[in-house]
């Protein structure tokens, strides 16, 4: 992916937010702070970049942060899986069933924002009411595309992720590729010919130092 969305305040006006979300929001606001290791991978077939490593942090209210020593990573929207655009403005949920997903049922969530000045047009948010946590979401941007997120779990009862898998419309990568560092290579003739709609960042996540509130 938790979904780490739910660091951020819900509110949905003249319309009950599900009860699901908010069992998961409940259990998330209980972490105030966390910082982690991170491993990033890009798929993109244009684009042949080294394995690069990043430190990540978040603090309750606030968006997450990564620093890397030699690379600023794009696209920061889609890799900024805390989703505070989206929660941070009034919104509305619909309740659209259940799928089955890598054997899961999931509960499916529409979120819709009702503030023009919100970036996001409509999120899809899939629930794993029993381990309270998400599995996945598709944002719709207005202005910068859409990135799906899948999220995976080392144990049953993790909050937070070990893995989260973005994949994003290559047309919306903006690319003054200061972005990958110089050890990466960059073949523009396939970028201008090739017929592949996605790419994926695929980020790996340890060595989390979590602090919850106190009760």
């Amino acid at each position: 992916m938790l979904n780490f969305a739910l660091f951020i305040g819900l509110s949905a006006p003249a319309q009950e937010v599900d009860k699901d979300l908010l069992i998961i929001k409940d259990r998330m606001d209980s972490v105030q702070h966390f910082s982690a290791h991170l491993q990033l991978d890009l798929e993109v077939p244009f684009i042949n970049m080294p394995t690069k490593y990043a430190t990540m942090r978040y603090t309750k209210g606030e968006e997450i942060e990564f620093s890397s020593d030699d690379f600023v990573m794009l696209p920061k929207r889609g890799l900024d899986f805390s989703l505070s655009e989206l929660f941070k403005h009034p919104f509305i949920t619909v309740n659209r069933g259940t799928q089955e997903m890598e054997g899961k049922q999931v509960k499916v969530l529409n979120i819709i924002p009702d503030d023009e000045e919100s970036a996001v047009a409509l999120a899809t948010l899939y629930l794993d009411p029993v381990a309270r946590r998400i599995t996945a979401s598709k944002i719709t941007t207005k202005k910068e595309g859409s990135y799906d997120l899948k999220m995976e779990y080392k144990t049953p009862e993790d909050i937070l992720p070990s893995a989260v898998e973005v994949a994003f419309a290559i047309e919306k990568l903006k690319i003054p590729l200061n972005f990958m560092g110089s050890d990466t290579e960059i073949d523009r003739k396939k970028m201008r010919n090739t017929d592949t709609k996605t790419g994926k960042i695929k980020m790996k996540i340890d060595q989390y130092s979590i602090e919850y509130n106190e009760k």
